[in-house]
């Protein structure tokens, strides 16, 4: 009878135990650090190794390593030298590709960094970035091998203190988020600690990050700046911030992003963090959220908590702008379905039909920018309007399934 119920318990855990020692077998408690250059025009793009690094803890997922939630419009692909096994696939999107679809791209080449966390491989490894253009199709492919015993990667160290906000229920199976401040001065780190705390409540009084709270781990990164806000090149105004973050990105005035991803790493090295969310100390408008790369807000102002929360959807969820802005340069075409959750160009067989079905959505023409061949799910989202209180139901299903990837 004993032995029968072991083999049971054992059965049971099989699957469990098979994620832990999938790690174990390829994988050390330790993050590689991957720095690349994207490189082009919207001609031809290129894709460079700048340098890797390694420290120490690994702050991701265990488990499901050979898979993606959402594809992204690029991805690492990990796979083991010895055997050619995939042992760990990453997703992401780039301020390259977005930039791929602007005037300057048709006269201009010009590079942009990019920094991406993967488990350290026991083992030698050989990783493969990808990256896709709107139709899915690679427009750039580059291989590379990693010896983990190299001598020429950079062990990093702690550059800036934290804070710890919010821990996790598990601390070993959840997500990881470091806040980090942009233009608040050594004097001005206390109004960041709360700016910090109020973009924090009002993320987590949207479900389903709510119900899911206990989940995430979320640190403050304690990152002077010497000057304090950031800049605002149309007015003339450079400043010096640990950042050097700006708005005026692609000439758009309320875009405020960091094309600084090295600068934004180095300053994160010794936390806690996966996904990153950096507060601007400005009160000028704006903002910006890129796919598993960063989201960064502007704090000074009464939009602050919706812009804070809409573009972690969009750099945690990946979830699409659901609002028409111009239907010049569209990113979204008939014959591609987004792989943003809650878009579609298909609406006569729609991902979200299970909550049609459930009288819980519907399908509304308009969205990602484009008041034609793009259709949404609800009237309003959080997504779409900063008035509105609540992600739709499309996309509340969406992060459930995402946050269940990461810490199931």
């Amino acid at each position: 009878m004993k032995k029968h119920i072991l083999s049971l318990l054992l059965l049971l855990l099989a699957p469990c135990l098979a994620a832990a020692q999938n790690f174990e077998e390829y994988f050390s408690d330790s993050t590689l650090r991957l720095d690349y250059i994207f490189a082009g025009d919207y001609r031809q793009q290129h894709i460079y190794v700048d340098q890797l690094a390694m420290s120490p803890r690994w702050y991701g997922r265990r488990s499901r390593l050979d898979e993606v939630p959402l594809k992204g419009n690029g991805s690492i692909t990990v796979s083991d030298q010895e055997s050619g096994k995939v042992i760990y696939r990453h997703s992401f999107s780039t301020l390259f590709q977005e930039w791929l679809s602007t005037a300057e791209a048709k006269t201009t080449a010009k590079s942009f960094e990019n920094v991406f966390l993967i488990p350290y491989p026991k083992h030698s490894v050989t990783i493969s970035v990808e990256l896709r253009d709107y139709h899915e199709q690679p427009m750039a492919i580059m291989q590379h091998d990693v010896d983990p015993s190299d001598i020429l990667i950079r062990r990093l160290t702690p550059k800036a203190s934290y804070v710890t906000l919010q821990q996790a229920a598990d601390t070993t199976h959840c997500i990881h988020i470091a806040y980090v401040a942009e233009g608040y001065t050594e004097e001005q780190m206390n109004q960041f600690l709360e700016d910090c705390r109020v973009a924090n409540e009002s993320l987590f009084s949207h479900e389903p990050f709510k119900s899911m709270r206990q989940r995430f781990n979320i640190v403050a990164l304690l990152s002077a700046s010497k000057d304090s806000d950031v800049s605002q090149p149309g007015k003339g105004i450079w400043l010096d911030t640990a950042l050097d973050s700006h708005f005026d990105t692609f000439y758009s005035e309320r875009y405020l992003t960091t094309l600084h991803l090295k600068q934004l790493h180095d300053l994160l090295a010794g936390a806690p963090y996966e996904h990153i969310i950096v507060l601007a100390n400005t009160a000028h408008y704006g903002g910006g959220g890129i796919y598993n790369s960063y989201n960064l807000s502007y704090t000074r102002g009464s939009q602050f908590r919706p812009v804070v929360v809409h573009e972690f959807g969009h750099s945690f969820g990946g979830l699409g702008d659901e609002y028409p802005y111009g239907d010049d340069d569209p990113m979204y075409f008939s014959d591609t379905e987004p792989w943003e959750p809650n878009l579609t160009t298909h609406p006569e067989n729609p991902k979200w039909q299970d909550l049609i079905n459930q009288g819980k959505a519907s399908v509304i023409e308009g969205g990602g920018y484009l008041s034609k061949g793009v259709w949404r799910a609800q009237e309003n989202c959080r997504m779409r309007t900063n008035e509105h209180p609540d992600f739709c139901p499309v996309c509340q299903q969406a992060l459930t399934r995402l946050i269940d990837f990461y810490t199931k």
